[in-house]
């Protein structure tokens, strides 16, 4: 009798239709804003991550006050559709306006929480030209680590995060084409942030990458490399005597390594909260040498 072996992606299409894009939630910031807050007791990061939470708090206020922005119209959407293209990619849409007036607003309301140096370190912010918050936002953008001040691209980011998500909640999921590059956000063309394992429904034990501009999340099978598509050697990480929500899936094909976020051990893992809150499996990847193909918009380098 002849056996067949089935592949991850054989294994999870046989198990019925697979939502391939799962647009972002109404309260997807106030979630992540109580998942920050829970992770935030006892941890060596703690002040930083309630700052995150506090942050994500007045990304949700602003969001709910329904952020200015327009999808591209529908002869757009519909090119996007037939050649594969991202739909809200950033080169091809112009800034949502009134961004400027969300990241002013958001280092308003963090700033009271911060040391003196910190509110400083946002003061440019709040008093900056709108060509220097465009030039932030280019830079961030473009994940240059280079120009980019580090000490505001955590409320620079928050703030683009805001007006893409208010646009990726508004398309169709029918309509928005799976990338030519699986690696790539099909809504925004860029890298996720991290991977979670998704619990319930028909999106049970199904990994999806996460994007850290417009939070929609697309399908990748699971046991294959997300940033190259290597199936072989495939190596995953933890920390030692932690509760393995969070591990690191490495390849030695591209040398790279992605998170991934379990929520079948633990229901309220977020992929943004979790990631930010395990720094140090950062590190230990990067003593082993693999590079990550992520990047999370709460904690980046880049100059001071």
């Amino acid at each position: 009798m002849t056996t067949t072996l089935l592949q991850p992606g054989q294994i999870e299409a046989a198990a019925g239709s697979i939502p391939e894009l799962r647009l972002p939630p109404a309260d997807l910031f106030l979630m992540r804003a109580r998942r920050l807050e829970q992770l935030a007791e006892g941890h060596a990061m703690g002040a930083y991550l309630r700052f995150a939470a506090q942050l994500a708090r007045a990304q949700q206020e602003r969001l709910n006050a329904g952020p200015a922005g327009e999808l591209p119209s529908p002869e757009r959407l519909a090119q996007c559709f037939e050649y594969l293209m991202p739909p809200l990619a950033p080169a091809g849409l112009a800034r949502p306006a009134g961004w400027r007036d969300t990241a002013r607003q958001l280092a308003k309301t963090v700033q009271p929480l911060l040391t003196a140096a910190g509110q400083a370190a946002l003061q440019p912010v709040v008093e900056g030209a709108d060509a220097w918050l465009d030039e932030q936002a280019t830079w961030l953008l473009d994940i240059d680590t280079q120009h980019l001040n580090a000490a505001v691209t955590p409320v620079i980011g928050a703030a683009l995060q805001v007006h893409w998500t208010h646009l990726a909640r508004q398309l169709d999921p029918a309509l928005v084409a799976r990338p030519e590059h699986p690696n790539l956000c099909p809504v925004r063309g860029a890298h996720p942030v991290s991977s979670v394992v998704r619990i319930g429904g028909a999106e049970n034990g199904l990994r999806y990458l996460h994007c850290t501009l417009c939070s929609a999340e697309w399908h990748v099978v699971r046991a294959k490399c997300s940033n190259c598509d290597n199936t072989r050697g495939i190596a995953h990480y933890h920390l030692e005597g932690g509760n393995r929500v969070v591990d690191a899936e490495s390849c030695p094909e591209c040398q790279s390594y992605l998170k991934v976020i379990h929520q079948d051990k633990d229901p309220l893992a977020d992929p943004v909260a979790d990631d930010l809150a395990s720094l140090t499996l950062d590190l230990l990847m990067d003593e082993v040498d693999f590079v990550r193909s992520g990047v999370n918009w709460y904690l980046m380098q880049g100059h001071s």
